[in-house]
């Protein structure tokens, strides 16, 4: 970099460290309160996030926050493809990728028609769908990102990232009685733990807690929805440049950098060649990246408007979650 490209970097620079900044002090501060209290930390960024969220309105903050809340955010999605291995989808045979790609294409078109049908934009339901079959509040931040822009998009974002965290807190200890009630065997209550529960964190605990086959075939069936949600975000992608944009305004690129980076890690992830300390340690990037993003997000939101949403957009999520365990129970039976 020469002196000029320095000189030319160091203004933006200092205009994003502070909102950066502050960000990252809410993310530490919700994975201190996640450790201790057994709480999503996604939740509780959002939340101490919201509780700050003055800062973003003005003042020298606000620059770097609405940076974070854009482009760390998609850097941290990039990072998810290195939790994803070819061998490790391939080892359970056929039957669970089958059902991973039927449980996700299914729930995320049921939740389109179920969110036009309580009056809500198709998009939406896209987001509270994706969020419900993939992985969570991560799939929610990425399918957010990928969609068109919208006046209400951040709120409908935020809303299904605490829905969605909500749920999988409640799933974690739920479904794992609803596996020893229907007698499942070790690895079939791996495969129902993994593929119903939203997030990668709870679907390890619930699986770890009734065995470790149990624990170690939900993770796997976890990571499998993981996957999708690349062939998901192209999908978004593409609706999102047939909805075209203003004339002063350039088409978003057909597939986003952000998903080329997912593709990327999971192929080199996929040859065996990277460390496990390289892994561990990008992994835990990504964690942090969607953490600090999600606060900054959560700085962005105005309580009262959340307070606004309705008792039908919880439906919706609840409804989503009662429907994915249904059809997971019945692939289950289909394939197994």
């Amino acid at each position: 970099m020469s002196k000029l490209d320095s000189m030319a970097w160091q203004p933006r620079l200092s205009a994003l460290m502070p909102g950066f900044i502050v960000s990252t002090v809410v993310a530490a501060a919700a994975c201190f309160l996640s450790e201790h209290y057994g709480a999503p930390v996604m939740l509780f960024a959002l939340l101490l996030g919201m509780g700050v969220n003055f800062l973003a309105t003005e003042g020298k903050c606000k620059a770097g926050i609405e940076f974070t809340a854009r482009e760390v955010l998609r850097f941290g999605i990039a990072l998810l493809g290195m939790r994803i291995t070819l061998e490790q989808m391939t080892a359970l045979g056929w039957q669970p990728i089958v059902l991973v790609i039927s449980l996700v294409v299914i729930t995320i078109f049921a939740s389109v028609i179920a969110a036009k049908v309580l009056g809500f934009n198709k998009f939406f339901g896209m987001l509270t769908g994706g969020a419900t079959a993939i992985c969570g509040a991560s799939a929610a931040l990425a399918l957010s990102a990928a969609l068109p822009s919208h006046p209400q998009k951040e709120k409908a974002t935020l809303f299904t990232v605490i829905g969605v965290s909500a749920l999988s807190t409640l799933a974690m200890i739920v479904y794992p009685m609803i596996a020893r009630w229907l007698e499942l065997t070790p690895q079939h209550a791996g495969i129902f733990l993994g593929a119903t529960i939203h997030d990668v964190a709870q679907v390890v605990g619930a699986g770890y807690s009734m065995s470790t086959e149990t624990g170690d075939t939900a993770t796997v069936v976890k990571l499998m929805r993981v996957a999708m949600l690349l062939p998901v975000i192209i999908c978004a992608a593409m609706i999102t440049r047939m909805q075209g944009v203003p004339s002063t305004g350039k088409r978003p690129p057909l597939l986003p950098w952000f998903a080329v980076g997912f593709l990327i890690l999971a192929c080199i992830n996929s040859t065996g060649w990277v460390p496990t300390v390289v892994q561990t340690g990008m992994n835990e990037l990504s964690r942090w990246c969607l953490i600090i993003s999600i606060s900054a997000l959560g700085m962005k939101t105005q309580l009262k408007e959340l307070a606004t949403v309705g008792i039908k957009p919880i439906l919706l999520m609840i409804g989503e979650s009662v429907f994915l365990v249904l059809l997971v129970l019945g692939l289950m039976h289909w394939l197994f």
